[in-house]
């Protein structure tokens, strides 16, 4: 059996005009820690654009472990 965890990291406005959105908090470290705690990314899940915007907000990372 495995648990699950989802982590969400925000996107912040578009700079300089262009579509893309850069992460507020540092999800490299983000994915080293939850290692270090035992649990493995299984998946970044990035949802639908915003209509307003036209990005995403927001993407999650998804993490597993095994439960004993």
């Amino acid at each position: 059996m495995f648990e699950y965890k989802f982590e969400k990291v925000l996107l912040g406005e578009p700079r300089f005009g262009f579509k893309d959105s850069q992460p507020l908090d540092d999800y490299h470290e983000i994915i080293h820690e939850h290692a270090r705690e035992g649990w493995r990314l299984v998946q970044i899940f990035s949802p639908s654009i915003d209509n307003h915007k036209g990005t995403a907000t927001y993407f999650e990372l998804i993490f597993e472990r095994k439960v004993d």
